[in-house]
């Protein structure tokens, strides 16, 4: 797929970028060797091949959910510099 100027310009202007005139052709023969490239890509069969997540097959190291520390909120109360009904108690800051 061969890309002009003016489609590298445009994309340069999504990509906010500014390109000068000096570079829009050697720019365009890159991009278009670039797509070149991924049109090969559609030529392999890839049939059958389950998509990875990585390189490495590994699962994700996981502890079990329970409750390890807890029930310790008069604990946690007796730091705070006001307190009420189990709640920490603060200033009205907004009217």
């Amino acid at each position: 797929m061969a890309i002009d100027k003016a489609t590298v310009a445009k994309i340069a202007r999504l990509a906010r970028v500014r390109v000068g005139d000096a570079e829009m052709t050697s720019l365009a023969g890159e991009l278009s060797k670039i797509l070149t490239f991924i049109e090969q890509l559609d030529e392999v069969d890839a049939a059958g091949v389950e998509p990875m997540t990585s390189v490495v097959q590994m699962g994700l190291r996981r502890r079990p959910d329970g409750v390890t520390d807890g029930d310790k909120r008069d604990d946690v109360l007796k730091n705070a510099p006001d307190a009420m009904a189990g709640f920490f108690t603060v200033p009205k800051v907004v009217e």
